[in-house]
């Protein structure tokens, strides 16, 4: 069956290329990619470091500082994963492509493109929520300017800038500048991090429709391809064996895509979570502050609503892979498999008792990305923040 897949990750093949973690980038061309990438990072994070020294014991300041540098830190964090487990990511991005060759029939190609439009759907849907929500937060800082404006005062308001950064230089003098070069530089680093949650997607939708592919064919073991409303002769059992080994291999496949996928992702995950978690906490701490003021609110509010979507995509995810590997165990124990050779029966069982097992990802291998997960990692954040709120 000649089919066009490639349609499907055409958003997420251009974002890693543009920031450097396709697997299959020259090995010149990655390196420049991610050395300007990193360059990029560093210059939020220099000026972030500078105004922490200033900082010095206010916690509020601190605090804010903090919670701004969250993005880069994770960024960074994420560029070198896929930097020192590109090996790892041939091999994932490898099977995105060549497992569309082995489908049998439409059905199983349906079942694969439903998963392959649910990881395009949220690249593009996903991209755009950040690019423009981050935009939006940083062009909060020109309302002062507007307002002085529209309606003047005796004296100029007071400047809000960008995010917490000291540039030293005289902030009003220099706003615009500081301004283009926010908008510039958080933009690039939140494609990379759009990027490396795409790619998260994108893989484990992947191994979810393998294991969709297989309870389809689990179903509809005892019916041939064209006419699924009447039994083959139970006697042929070349072809049932043919059609068993090949749904044993595939599972085997899936189980192992599975653990690529919690090799390369539990490290970076469990410091992800950890930046996280401890930047919701402050940004919350930011929202309650006595002396904020209505624009900084919305601000953080904004911030805060992301780190919770960012949260939610992993353990979502992760709950669905356990979902997909489980269903297994229910299709086989459905289906007609009392029918079959006891040769074939051994290899059914093998298979069933493989899939009482879940296929599931973990962060730093403490805990497992579910949404039951999720919920204690929300947990976690308040009482953090309530600790810190003792602490005003």
């Amino acid at each position: 069956m000649e089919v066009t897949y490639s349609h499907y990750y055409d958003i997420t093949f251009k974002l890693s290329s543009l920031t450097g973690m396709w697997p299959y980038l020259k090995p010149r061309t990655k390196l420049f990619r991610i050395t300007l990438l990193t360059i990029i990072v560093l210059s939020v994070l220099i000026p972030q470091i500078a105004q922490q020294y200033i900082c010095k014991t206010d916690l509020q300041c601190t605090s804010e500082n903090l919670s701004s540098s969250i993005i880069p830190i994770t960024c960074l964090v994420m560029l070198y994963t896929f930097l020192s487990n590109n090996r790892t990511f041939k091999v994932l991005t490898h099977h995105l492509f060549v497992d569309w060759k082995e489908l049998r029939n439409p059905e199983e190609f349906e079942i694969m493109k439903l998963y392959a439009e649910n990881s395009r759907r949220f690249a593009l849907l996903y991209s755009v929520y950040c690019t423009l929500s981050l935009f939006l937060f940083l062009s909060l800082s020109l309302i002062p300017f507007a307002l002085d404006i529209i309606l003047p005062l005796n004296e100029s308001r007071p400047i809000v800038s960008p995010y917490p950064a000291n540039y030293f230089v005289d902030v009003r003098e220099h706003f615009f500048k500081i301004y283009w070069h926010s908008i510039l530089a958080w933009e690039i680093i939140i494609i990379g991090i759009i990027t490396y949650m795409c790619m998260y997607v994108t893989y484990i939708e992947h191994v979810c429709s393998i294991f969709a592919t297989i309870g389809f064919r689990i179903e509809y073991l005892f019916y041939g391809d064209n006419d699924k409303g009447e039994s083959l002769n139970f006697t042929q059992y070349d072809t049932f064996r043919e059609r068993i080994a090949l749904m044993v291999n595939t599972h085997q496949k899936a189980i192992e895509l599975a653990q690529l996928l919690e090799d390369a992702f539990n490290i970076p995950y469990g410091i992800y979570t950890l930046i996280v978690t401890g930047g919701m906490s402050v940004t919350l701490l930011q929202i309650t502050k006595q002396n904020s003021t209505t624009l900084e609110t919305t601000k953080y509010v904004l911030y805060v609503i992301s780190q919770l979507f960012t949260l939610l995509i992993p353990n979502f995810e992760g709950q669905k892979l356990i979902d997909h590997s489980l269903q297994t165990h229910d299709k086989i124990y459905n289906s007609y498999w009392y029918r079959e050779s006891t040769k074939s029966q051994k290899l059914i069982m093998l298979m069933m008792m493989k899939s009482l097992q879940p296929c599931c990802l973990s962060v730093g291998k403490i805990y497992i990305l579910s949404m039951q997960s999720f919920s204690t990692i929300l947990k976690a954040s308040v009482s953090y923040f309530t600790m810190l709120a003792s602490f005003q």
